[in-house]
């Protein structure tokens, strides 16, 4: 029996598989660590999306042969986009690991480390398109108890000229509705009491399978499931959202009013560049379409700054549409110049110097838009998910407002408060981006 220990970079997509391949190690007789220098077996699960994360991929892979130098590691296993992106160069250039497999590597994890002990170098990077989805595979969840989640589909069919995503992951491919409400159940069976909708573009989800969107119809069925309170939407293109689907999130008590809308610009001539539709006013139109037929939801979204062609007049058109839209929550990086994109060879590159200019502007801008949002929420109640004690009658928790890992927390004073458990707080303070309550 070997010890395996995992390291999951990335999207929380990449934590699906990581914990899918741990699920099918374990069930093989593998036995799970925490402590990297203790396994015989050691899994880096990458992220290869921008340059940041391929930086970090390349990091953590060095500090695992110093590992592998020193301790009990004795197969050194690299997985994920990064193998799918560069698997065969690295592996000329980093021969010390073992296996390199690309994103389908739940399917032949097991595999390629039987042949790893018996002295085989594997490099397998096959086509995106055998990537395995029927939902029968087993996983071991690395989130807390109480919050999974769970991924709808694989790939993107969307052309956006900055993203890499279609070239490693491929064209969507959805799973079933029947292969998502089991994997629910087995999750709600093993205490989950949240689920976080995943994949490229949530809201294209079945167009492959049933010939429309049918995002709407998964829902229906997965508030059925016994033992979940909530069900929460990430990734969802502003492109793909039906009037069936905003009629769903909100009539259904346990879906999560909260979007996560990655808009990326609000400037038309840059949209087009970037391969995407819409323009500054309908995007406004839309969420307060939004706003209307969903009262008190979260909205979030992710912008780009630095595109290539960007001039002040399209940044300052940015900046509007923020103040306009005044977001809950909003994330911002700088253009990155990916190699494969179309947007590579694009004419007009903006300097460092004035993407991370523009970025500190927007966030600045969003933080005191934030904080009034914020403070419209004091002397109200909200239902909060207890996630952790850090002080004698203090927690942190989350509301519907706030997804697991990216948003802020609700800093909660009370008594005797189980982790994983709802409990009902009236707000009392508001900062920029953390509210405190009280527990009723």
């Amino acid at each position: 029996m070997r010890l395996v220990g995992m390291i999951s970079l990335g999207c929380p997509k990449n934590t699906v598989d990581s914990e899918t391949m741990l699920g099918t190690l374990g069930t093989a007789g593998y036995e799970i660590t925490s402590s990297l220098e203790e396994a015989e077996v050691i899994i880096i699960n990458t992220c290869s999306f921008i340059k940041p994360a391929v930086e970090e991929s390349i990091e953590t892979i060095i500090e695992c042969l110093q590992l592998k130098k020193r301790g009990s590691c004795r197969c050194l296993v690299v997985t994920g986009c990064l193998p799918q992106r560069y698997g065969k160069v690295l592996s000329q250039l980093i021969p010390e690991v073992d296996v390199w497999y690309g994103v389908n590597a739940p399917l032949k994890i097991v595999e390629g480390i039987e042949k790893a002990f018996q002295g085989e170098k594997v490099v397998a990077v096959s086509p995106v398109e055998e990537y395995h989805l029927n939902g029968n595979l087993p996983r071991l969840v690395l989130t807390p108890p109480y919050s999974a989640y769970l991924k709808v589909a694989e790939g993107c069919s969307h052309s956006c000229s900055f993203c890499i995503i279609p070239k490693l992951r491929g064209r969507l491919q959805s799973r079933t509705i029947e292969s998502l409400v089991s994997e629910a159940s087995q999750l709600a069976a093993s205490g989950a009491r949240e689920l976080v909708l995943v994949a490229q573009d949530t809201g294209a989800y079945g167009k492959d399978l049933y010939g429309r969107p049918a995002l709407h119809l998964l829902l229906k069925r997965l508030v059925g499931v016994p033992g979940i309170d909530w069900i929460r939407i990430l990734y969802l293109h502003p492109c793909s959202l039906s009037p069936e689907l905003i009629a769903t999130i909100s009539e259904e008590p346990k879906i999560c009013k909260y979007l996560d809308l990655p808009f990326q610009h609000a400037s038309r001539k840059v949209l087009r560049k970037m391969g995407r539709k819409g323009s500054a006013q309908e995007y406004l139109d839309r969420i307060e379409e939004l706003r209307s037929l969903i009262p008190g939801i979260a909205l979030r979204t992710t912008l780009m700054v630095g595109f290539p062609g960007e001039d002040e007049e399209d940044y300052q058109e940015l900046l509007g549409f923020v103040e306009k839209a005044r977001f809950d929550r909003l994330g911002v990086f700088p253009y990155y110049r990916e190699e494969g994109t179309r947007s590579f060879s694009f004419p007009g590159q903006v300097s460092y110097l004035k993407k991370k200019q523009r970025c500190r502007q927007l966030l600045q801008l969003q933080r005191e838009i934030s904080r009034r949002k914020n403070e419209e929420l004091v002397g109200k109640q909200l239902s909060v998910l207890i996630e952790s004690k850090v002080g004698e009658g203090v927690y942190l928790g989350r509301s519907y407002r706030e997804a697991p890992e990216i948003d802020p927390k609700v800093i909660v004073a009370g008594n005797n408060l189980k982790v994983g458990e709802f409990v009902r707080v009236e707000i009392t303070r508001a900062a920029a981006f953390d509210l405190m309550g009280v527990a009723i």
